[in-house]
């Protein structure tokens, strides 16, 4: 997409009102994720049921916003309580693409004693 090697993208945990645009979004990302919207790095945003999400991006010149709205089925989201979650570009590509992730669970250390 429009993301270089810098940029991070961060998840707000809280579902916001889709009807939001540029401004609305840019104070969401000012107020309660405590992040500058112009930095270069993109703020997903997501509704109540989970089947549309909005990405809001400063590139220096202006702002895009990017809409995904699912005719069928939800998103599968992480679990966040508040505030923002990063997200890889895996983990990015695995959210619009629909499909469903989780972290890996823990492992036990290991060490084998004969080869």
């Amino acid at each position: 997409m429009w993301l270089n090697s810098s940029s991070r993208i961060w998840l707000a945990a809280a579902p916001v009102d889709m009807r939001l645009g540029f401004d609305g979004l840019a104070a969401k990302v000012q107020g309660v994720l405590a992040a500058d919207p112009f930095c270069g790095h993109a703020f997903v945003f997501r509704n109540r049921r989970g089947d549309r999400l909005k990405l809001l991006l400063w590139d220096g010149l202006g702002f895009w916003l990017v809409y995904r709205r699912l005719d069928q089925g939800r998103l599968h989201w992480p679990r966040a309580d508040a505030g923002a979650l990063e997200l890889s570009a895996a983990q990015w590509a695995m959210l619009v693409e629909g499909r469903p992730w989780t972290p890996l669970p823990s492992l036990e250390k290991c060490t084998p004693k004969l080869l």
